[in-house]
């Protein structure tokens, strides 16, 4: 298959950008590492006139840090983030999943803006925004506004950005200390979408018992979804099996959605999710310090 035929710019600053976004809001779309992008314009399920290619701009191709937060520029790509010390060492979670995503070469181009911005509830990317609490700066040619990873994701495909923005940073708190994590999932092969996958974090205090936790879910709705309910279950309790146990059943069967595909069943991913769930959570607990 061949695309439409569409219109192509490819600028070299952001502000080139924003101002071409500005002007063909409603008919361009942003190319970062094409991995999704093409491929649907391939086979015709998006056409837009206009292709506005972000892979000079090296302004939005960073990794940094300050005193409380790292950076990410936008266009830096997925192979960067997997061998990053900074982020190995400030935000270990993010490190340990991202050799899920797809594989090396396809890491290679894909970019953590693309990947968040296309908002595909298979994906990695989005259920560690929200696990981590991401921050995301969007951009016009107006202003820039900074929008919470739990407002960002507004459905499957779909996001908060306006039409004439473009997500140009994102900020990651670092992990406080006492936190243990864990990032799992099943899939028919490796490298292929996931059936089921969660993200965990504990935070213990110095007692061994639980002061925070969370549980971010990938295909298991219409976009990464958080089981608040399940992860306020163990605040506040030293986490045995049986508590574990509660809150994985209370997420994997009251708070995940999953619509099941040809690989398998809802019934069957609400299984792995409560499987997954105890071993993260388990191996979390391990890593935060705690007793297991």
């Amino acid at each position: 298959m061949k695309p439409a035929p569409f219109k192509y710019h490819a600028p070299h600053l952001l502000e080139e950008a924003l101002s071409l976004m500005n002007q063909h809001a409603d008919e361009a779309k942003l190319l970062a590492g094409g991995q999704s992008l093409v491929p649907a314009m391939n086979f015709r399920v998006v056409q837009p006139s206009l292709l506005i290619d972000l892979n000079h701009v090296q302004e939005m191709a960073y990794i940094s840090e300050d005193k409380n937060a790292l950076h990410i520029g936008a266009m830096a790509r997925e192979r960067q983030l997997e061998f990053n010390a900074s982020i190995e060492t400030r935000t270990p979670l993010l490190h340990e999943a991202v050799p899920f995503i797809a594989h090396p070469q396809i890491r290679n181009r894909g970019t953590i803006g693309g990947s968040i911005v296309n908002a595909d509830p298979a994906a990695e990317l989005p259920v560690l925004m929200l696990a981590l609490d991401a921050r995301l700066k969007a951009q016009s040619i107006s202003g820039e506004r900074w929008i919470n990873a739990k407002d960002f994701f507004a459905g499957m495909f779909t996001t908060a950005l306006e039409p004439n923005e473009i997500l140009v940073e994102i900020e990651l708190p670092f992990m406080s200390a006492h936190t243990g994590w864990s990032f799992m999932e099943v899939a028919p092969r490796a490298g292929d979408y996931a059936l089921m996958g969660v993200a965990a974090l504990v935070t213990l205090d110095e007692n061994g018992k639980c002061t925070h936790a969370k549980l971010v879910y990938l295909n298991a709705g219409d976009g990464p979804v958080d089981a608040k309910d399940a992860a306020k279950s163990l605040e506040g309790e030293t986490l045995s099996d049986a508590l574990m146990e509660s809150a994985a059943a209370m997420a994997s069967e009251k708070e995940i959605n999953p619509f099941g595909n040809v690989h398998t069943s809802p019934e069957f991913q609400r299984h792995l999710a409560k499987v997954l769930t105890k071993k993260a959570l388990k191996q979390a607990i391990q890593r935060a310090g705690g007793a297991q």
